[in-house]
């Protein structure tokens, strides 16, 4: 059986679900259609936000033209502040951090941005079990790109096979697999806490 050295978080949907649809209720109350509208340009635009995670696109240039769209009814602070108000901690799987920070190295690899970081999950507790932070914008990368993997393996000087990765997305699981890793779609926590089992990493 196949013994790994370090266990690789995604962050979103995995340790901590998000909701935009929350957002979108506090625009739409700042003036009636106005977060459908938003959310529209987002998802069209989509480029945007995959260059803001990527760290291509400056944070003020970000919150400039999301202002815009937002036809400039609030500020760039409450802006942060409601762009990311869309998190909440899974419990289940936080709890297993503990256990496993024990016997592997930890790593969370996350395609996210600064604003999300800052205003959004920079103070769940939780973090202090993580080695190491891998963010798609400091490393200038996003999952599923060659890079954003071997970031890791640059962190931990192991090689591909020793890593084991959860993610919710199966294109960066895909992603993982490609670069030499194990990896599984994450579904839920008893279907994980299983796939753990099977590798007797728990």
């Amino acid at each position: 059986m196949k013994k790994y050295s370090v266990i690789v978080f995604d962050l979103g949907n995995v340790l901590i679900p998000f909701d935009y649809s929350v957002m979108i209720k506090k625009f739409n109350e700042l003036k009636q259609g106005l977060g459908d509208k938003f959310a529209d340009y987002y998802k069209s635009n989509y480029e945007i936000h995959r260059n803001f995670e990527r760290g291509d696109i400056p944070e003020k240039v970000f919150i400039d033209k999301m202002l815009q769209v937002l036809e400039n009814k609030i500020d760039s602070v409450t802006f942060c502040s409601l762009f990311s108000k869309i998190f909440k901690a899974n419990e289940d799987v936080v709890s297993l951090l503990p256990q496993l920070k024990e016997k592997y190295k930890l790593v969370l690899l996350s395609n996210t941005n600064s604003i999300h970081r800052e205003y959004g999950w920079k103070s769940y507790p939780f973090l202090k079990y993580f080695d190491k932070l891998i963010l798609s914008y400091e490393v200038h990368s996003v999952k599923p790109e060659e890079k954003i993997y071997r970031a890791v393996e640059e962190y931990t000087k192991l090689p591909p096979g020793d890593h084991f990765f959860i993610d919710d997305i199966l294109e960066y699981v895909d992603g993982a697999k490609n670069a030499g890793w194990d990896a599984v779609q994450f579904s839920g926590c008893e279907k994980l806490i299983s796939d753990m089992k099977k590798r007797n990493i728990i």
